[in-house]
């Protein structure tokens, strides 16, 4: 039984807390919008969960309601996982202002959960670089990525241990169609912060990046495909062409088909370019959840 730890923020609400998806916007997305709060996504049968979550317990109590914590078990609460891309055990987020801003996977040391708790709990007063971040976004999702890209690095000057920063960064990149900086971004990411989920989706983007500069034509492929349904390299450079073309749900349509027919053939590459495009997506993107279930639907076969 987790024990409650009723250090006072400003009202009663405990610092370390379960949770549910039907409590989940209740518990983290609101809550952080009045203190930062670090997600612990565990399980009982998690070895490293057992050592991790006391330990980040402990980090959070230290840090005296600056930051608050919440524990979700993934074998009760499966679609939140999902949807936030928990693909190993333990996994951690951070999110301030109802986003995710930081994160790491897997057990560390107790000295970097120290620091990441440290720095999440600075992210309550951070000098609006929270602010900045949102604001990026909106000039990177209004097509004005060379703006998005220098405020991104100019928060990058101001703390280097923003991963949603990096990750913005390389983004805007790949915006400007300039793969190589983006991976330039990528590799020059501080260690304690280089696990951060929001970082593996951009290594993900950049590697669909990668291909759609060598895609084929979709009308070539496609007539290939109608010739020889079988021709499987020539399905698999389809979905290429197509992610290439922006048809997302196409490219995952012509993956399902060819996991359908051989799932094992060039070594499960359909199955791992379908993880792919779903790491580079949106965690609540309609293509990525649908395109997971039915993959999942078909393992299970």
């Amino acid at each position: 039984m987790l024990e409650m730890m009723n250090a006072q923020n400003g009202d009663d609400a405990p610092l370390v807390k379960d949770s549910t998806e039907a409590t989940f916007m209740q518990d983290v997305v609101e809550a952080s919008k009045e203190v930062p709060v670090i997600v612990d996504f565990w399980a009982p049968w998690c070895g490293p969960c057992k050592t991790l979550g006391p330990a980040l317990e402990q980090a959070v109590e230290a840090a005296g309601g600056k930051v608050r914590m919440v524990k979700i078990n993934i074998d009760e609460n499966q679609q939140i996982a999902a949807q936030l891309r928990v693909q190993s055990i333990p996994t951690v987020y951070a999110f301030v202002d109802g986003q995710p801003i930081d994160g790491f996977q897997g057990a560390v040391p107790p000295s970097e959960i120290a620091a990441f708790v440290d720095r999440v709990s600075k992210e309550g007063g951070d000098g609006g670089l929270a602010d900045a971040i949102a604001a990026a976004e909106e000039m990177l999702e209004a097509g004005e990525a060379a703006d998005a890209a220098q405020t991104f690095a100019a928060i990058i000057e101001a703390d280097t241990t923003l991963a949603a920063a990096y990750a913005g960064l390389a983004r805007a990149q790949l915006a400007l169609e300039d793969i190589d900086q983006a991976e330039a971004v990528l590799n020059g990411v501080p260690a304690e912060v280089s696990n951060a989920p929001e970082l593996e989706a951009v290594h993900a983007q950049i590697e669909l990046a990668k291909q759609a500069a060598d895609a084929g034509p979709v009308a070539e492929l496609r007539a290939a495909v109608e010739a020889n349904a079988d021709d499987h390299q020539a399905r698999f450079d389809l979905a290429v062409a197509l992610n290439a073309a922006e048809d997302t749900q196409g490219a995952v349509d012509e993956l399902l088909e060819l996991f359908r027919r051989d799932r094992e053939w060039n070594d499960g590459a359909a199955k791992a370019q379908l993880l792919t495009i779903f790491e580079a997506l949106q965690p609540q993107d309609p293509v990525a959840l649908n395109g997971r279930r039915k993959l999942g639907s078909m393992i299970l076969v």
